[in-house]
């Protein structure tokens, strides 16, 4: 990983910033909606006082019967098929028994359903009927109140006998419907609303059950919507929200007021993204707005659970429009220290999520700018610490290319920060690099030129010594004395020799030639030195026009054959390519023997290195500058030497661009 892409993952840590922008927005989008809860829950406290201090009719404490209101006539038939619609509400009573009330412009219907897998049947004017299977109902009206008992020995028309005949004006006889199948019996009957009915009672006597006790039905009231109790809330309730009046067992009474939004202009109008947003990042909990239709005769929701228990309670849902939302408040109705019921508040609203919106983009669109503001200028500044970096790394690397000596002056040395600290002790480094460079460039002409003197004067007293005649037990010490002195000559003259060469191919004069008929001459006469190993010459079909000294190039070949030779065993193969490249010719001599070590490519070039000790024995001194002066010529033509191994063998390359041209004075 570059630097400038640490430092581009260094500036993706600004992100943190729109993630605390939100958590805050968030915690902003909570505390506005707590106060717009607890001013709603106020305006509830204060209108269920209301209603108590104006006497409203309020739903009384305690159970009751709802009686839904059905647009249809219902037929007597004691099957459920016109009960359907209001079926999911319907009321319990007891473990296996369900009651439906409804009424219309003419009729109280009523709708039993028990569950009872074992039956005993009889007639309700069978003596026997208190002993089968039996409903006990109870009807009032004002201060008229009468039981009846029902109860069928089969299926079909039944009726209701009254147990107190002499009660009033009320029926002595109910006409009704009895229908059973495997799973129990339906009672199903009817009675005019001209009775004007307020009470109503239910027993259920199961004889299966073994209970011999005299049955009772306890009267509960009956409670319908109220309309007069709705025109007090229409008088009382804030504006802009909707409110209901629940009776203890979360029927609706009464309702006033709807869930209307005022029309915005087009160009304010939230969108569905923006819808989106405010819904999956910003609202923290919204309810599913199912069990609070406006429609439903009893709304058995969490927040009334909690307001009947004494407990103001609040809830947030989706609005029914784009973009809005509605808040709902929960509030028990209490007086006399009874429970009444609950007032149910729910205002939309769409302000809090434009607010919260307007806050988030707001905040994304300022740390977008920050983050790319913060991003550029730290790619800037990787940029510029990346091409400083780079310009000491091309400085060091000039200065290694070239022996240690730096090519032109080091960059940065007047810096005052850490590169310029560093680029000042790179300087020092080289400076010292390359004066001990310049010391053992000079020191094999030192050494030679020292050591001529004693060497003349250890072999004149090796030759004075001959002449002295020395015992015969000294004539061995005395030629071993006469080869190390050989030794020590042919080394001096081969470190002259090179520093000879240095001079010479600086000095060198360059023409144009054909570098093919040069590598060809020098192929043709390598052969007669090969002896029984193959060479072969690959040239290109054309002429290779170069400006190049064709002497250099030709020692420089010289010493290549004489070190491949050196390591070619007896039997194998030399080869010498020219290559035409882009920027000249590439000369390559590959020869069969052993590989390279891998340390040791990089630096069979310079001087005084060399692995023939390792590879050819025999006493000739060998000091490794044979493959140092290739690289000066390579150099010298303004290109480079390398080694590499190839299958079998290895393959040393020059690769030459030319000699640059003098301009005549």
């Amino acid at each position: 990983m570059t630097l400038r892409q640490k430092l581009l993952l260094v500036a993706l840590c600004t992100l943190a910033l729109p993630v605390a922008g939100w958590l805050y927005v968030r915690q902003m989008e909570t505390l506005l909606r707590e106060g717009q809860a607890q001013a709603l829950v106020a305006s509830g406290r204060a209108l269920a006082r209301s209603l108590v201090v104006v006497d409203a009719p309020l739903p009384p404490a305690g159970n009751a019967w709802y009686v839904q209101h059905t647009p249809t006539a219902i037929t007597m038939d004691g099957y459920a098929d016109d009960w359907a619609s209001l079926s999911p509400w319907a009321q319990n009573f007891g473990k296996n028994t369900r009651v439906m009330l409804a009424e219309d412009d003419r009729w109280l219907y009523f709708y039993i359903d028990v569950r009872a897998t074992h039956r005993r049947r009889a007639d309700a004017d069978d003596r026997l009927a208190l002993n089968a299977d039996h409903l006990i109902i109870s009807i009032a009206s004002a201060d008229d109140a009468q039981r009846y008992l029902m109860a069928s020995a089969a299926p079909g028309a039944t009726t209701a006998i009254a147990l107190d005949p002499e009660a009033g004006v009320l029926p002595d006889r109910i006409n009704a419907q009895w229908q059973e199948d495997g799973s129990g019996f339906r009672a199903e009957f009817r009675l005019p609303r001209g009775l004007r009915l307020d009470r109503f009672g239910l027993g259920v006597h199961l004889a299966a059950d073994g209970d011999s006790e005299p049955l009772t039905a306890e009267a509960r009231p009956l409670l319908d919507f109220s309309a007069p109790l709705s025109q007090e809330l229409a008088r009382l309730a804030p504006d802009g929200v909707r409110v209901r009046v629940l009776s203890p067992d979360a029927w609706l009474m009464a309702q006033s007021g709807k869930l209307d939004l005022p029309d915005l202009p087009a160009s304010e109008r939230p969108g569905w993204f923006a819808s989106l947003v405010y819904r999956s990042l910003l609202a923290t909990r919204l309810d599913d707005e199912g069990g609070w239709a406006e429609d439903a005769p009893r709304l058995d929701l969490p927040e009334v659970r909690e307001a009947l228990q004494g407990k103001p309670a609040t809830a947030w849902r989706a609005g029914e429009s784009r973009g809005s939302v509605v808040l709902a408040a929960a509030l028990p109705i209490q007086s006399g220290g009874k429970l009444h019921g609950v007032v149910l508040l729910e205002q939309p609203s769409r302000s809090v999520p434009l607010l919260a919106n307007r806050a988030l983009f707001g905040l994304l669109l300022t740390s977008f700018a920050v983050l790319l503001i913060a991003g550029g200028v730290l790619l800037l500044f990787a940029t510029r610490l990346t091409f400083r970096l780079r310009r000491l790394r091309n400085a060091a690397e000039r200065a290694q290319d070239n022996d240690g000596r730096l090519d032109g002056p080091f960059p940065l040395i007047d810096a005052t920060d850490e590169l310029g600290d560093l680029a000042r002790s790179f300087a020092r480094l080289f400076e010292v690099v390359g004066g001990y460079t310049d010391y053992l460039r000079t020191l094999a002409s030192k050494l030679s030129h020292e050591l001529n003197t004693p060497l003349a004067i250890v072999k004149s007293s090796l030759d004075n010594l001959d002449h002295a005649g020395l015992p015969p037990e000294a004539e061995p010490y005395l030629a071993r004395a006469r080869d190390g002195v050989a030794r020590l000559g042919a080394l001096v003259r081969a470190m002259s020799e090179a520093s000879r060469m240095e001079r010479a191919i600086a000095s060198a004069e360059a023409e144009d030639v054909n570098l093919a008929d040069i590598v060809r001459g020098c192929a043709d006469g390598y052969r007669g030195l090969a002896g029984d190993r193959t060479l072969e010459a690959v040239l290109p079909p054309g002429a290779v026009p170069m400006h190049v000294s064709p002497e250099l190039i030709a020692q420089a070949l010289d010493k290549l054959f004489d070190n491949a030779l050196s390591f070619t065993p007896p039997g194998g193969w030399l080869r010498i390519t020219l290559v035409l490249t882009a920027e000249g010719a590439d000369v390559e001599l590959a020869n069969e023997g052993p590989s390279l070590p891998a340390a040791m490519q990089g630096r069979l070039f310079d001087s005084l290195v060399s692995l023939r000790d390792k590879a050819t024995p025999g006493d000739a001194p060998h000091l490794g500058l044979g493959l140092y002066v290739v690289r000066l010529v390579a150099e010298r033509h303004q290109g480079s030497a390398s080694a590499r191994n190839i299958e079998g063998g290895v393959a040393f390359t020059l690769h030459l661009k030319g000699l640059p041209r003098q301009r005549l004075a």
